[in-house]
């Protein structure tokens, strides 16, 4: 089975991060039952200094590059990754995609509409190029900025429903999409280090929702373990 994570900068990391990729491949190693790989065009972490994705500091200098492959971009959000991930499924033939997109497009790109509509633009690409490819969406996480800005925090709920609605609209038997929560207890003040990007316990929470999704939905893995330190 062939999994590719999708995502911004909450997906790609900064140099030093672990990631929540990182995680989710520990949990596939620990309960997958069968092989599997992780495939994407890129393998990078997000360089501050450089202000590139150029960056294969991981944490964990033991996590293997066969694993790093990922499709996610700092500031890239549903408007980016909706031209290029038809291409990316052609070319690495992901059997499911676990996607956390949206923050960026509402705080700085697009309105919950147009945005919604970016997401339907990605199913649409996504299956053309492999009619049979699995997801699993995460909604937005407000960030910091919704707590002092309420038109920003509609937009968030907003696009949040539009979403839930588009995977209602746009699942079928042949490619199943899930939409994912928001993961249970997630605290922007105690799971992120700047009140967007993950910490260590952030990447856990994130790998669980989208392991716990995958598990009760497809069976595929089992209960996440993962703690909430490094």
């Amino acid at each position: 089975m062939r999994f590719m994570f999708v995502g911004d900068s909450m997906t790609i990391g900064r140099a030093g991060d672990f990631t929540w990729r990182y995680r989710m491949w520990q949990h596939l190693v620990a309960t997958f039952d069968g092989p599997f790989q992780i495939v994407g065009p890129r393998s990078a972490l997000y360089d501050v200094h450089a202000d590139e994705a150029v960056s294969h500091d991981y944490a964990d200098p033991a996590f293997p590059e066969r694993a790093r492959r990922h499709l996610a971009g700092w500031g890239e959000g549903w408007q980016h990754m909706a031209p290029v991930i038809g291409g990316a499924v052609a070319a690495h033939r992901p059997d499911v995609l676990l996607v956390s997109l949206g923050l960026i497009d509402l705080g700085f790109y697009t309105l919950a509409d147009e945005t919604a509509e970016n997401a339907r633009r990605f199913v649409a690409a996504a299956r053309e190029a492999r009619p049979g490819v699995r997801m699993v969406l995460l909604p937005v996480i407000p960030n910091v900025r919704a707590e002092s800005d309420a038109p920003f925090a509609a937009e968030c709920a907003r696009f949040n429903e539009l979403l839930a609605k588009a995977v209602a609209d746009l699942c079928t038997d042949a490619s199943p999409i899930l939409l994912g929560a928001r993961p249970q207890d997630y605290d922007i003040h105690h799971d992120t280090y700047d009140g967007t990007h993950p910490n260590a316990s952030g990447e856990h929470r994130l790998a669980g929702e989208f392991a716990a999704v995958l598990h009760q939905a497809w069976g595929i893995g089992d209960h996440y373990t993962g703690t909430a330190g490094p």
